[in-house]
């Protein structure tokens, strides 16, 4: 059978080196649990996360795959069970230390930039799981990051509940790093969360950002600016342009894929093509 023509997504073979040992681990220990025993894997390992970054990238819906990707039903099962069990997430954080130290920074971060912003959910995300920001007038989500001063991902959370009425959102321990001092710009969730018993953690110290009124014009504040950078890698993925996840975790698993992409080419000095071609 003729090895089928790679697309501008696919990982190259140095990329797929960062990638594959935690992937590689997950599917022994899940065969290791006997869930998998008397039969082998029918889907070469290294096509799955291809044909989830090709959805990523693209934005296209799932029954949308070209037919020489692997089903769709069996790409999304797979794509489900890594982000229920953290194997994204456990990527994200692997990559971020070999990024902070390639860098030459310490491995974890000592201080963190916290913002949310109010992206636009599609028609078949349930009416419950959407909330209104009246002042931006967007019927969505608030999806809410914290980064390290490099722009790298920390955590992720999300409101999918009404943006004005809900209680303020708390990042899970699991998600949040344990040593990070949390700054906030004003009118954020963290600005918002920072006198709930859960965050900043004892110990922290919590910095709001504010912009002095009696200056006019852009003003460049101190790291307030850095956590603009990353919603802006984020849209070189199209599918994280609105929120077309209909379960409220699969947009967290989306962020970390493309943040994972961003890092492993940052790694292999691999450069991202943009959507006019350079």
């Amino acid at each position: 059978m003729a090895e089928r023509r790679r697309y501008p997504s696919d990982l190259s073979d140095a990329r797929w080196e960062l990638d594959e040992p935690v992937l590689t681990a997950w599917r022994a220990e899940r065969r290791g649990r006997g869930l998998g025993i008397g039969r082998p894997p029918d889907h070469d390992l290294r096509s799955l996360p291809d044909t989830i970054l090709y959805v990523n990238r693209t934005g296209i819906p799932w029954h949308y795959l070209p037919h020489d990707y692997p089903h769709r039903n069996t790409v999304y099962a797979y794509f489900a069970r890594w982000q229920e069990e953290g194997v994204f997430d456990r990527l994200n954080s692997l990559l971020r230390r070999q990024v902070r130290r390639q860098e030459g920074r310490e491995v974890e971060p000592s201080a963190c930039v916290i913002d949310s912003q109010s992206i636009k959910t599609s028609t078949n995300v349930p009416a419950a799981g959407q909330g209104v920001d009246a002042g931006k007038r967007i019927v969505g989500r608030k999806r809410s990051i914290a980064i390290d001063t490099v722009g790298l991902l920390l955590g992720y959370w999300s409101r999918p509940r009404a943006f004005r009425t809900a209680s303020p959102a708390r990042p899970s321990s699991r998600r949040w790093p344990p040593s990070t001092p949390p700054s906030a710009r004003p009118g954020s969730t963290a600005a918002t969360a920072s006198t709930s018993s859960s965050m900043p953690r004892p110990g922290h110290h919590m910095h709001i950002v504010r912009r002095d009124p009696s200056i006019r014009g852009f003003t460049v504040l101190p790291r307030r600016w850095t956590v603009e950078r990353t919603p802006g890698w984020l849209m070189n993925h199209r599918r994280l342009t609105r929120d077309y996840e209909a379960h409220p975790h699969r947009p967290e698993a989306m962020i970390h894929l493309a943040m994972t992409n961003l890092m492993t080419r940052r790694l292999t000095a691999g450069s991202t093509p943009s959507w006019r071609g350079t």
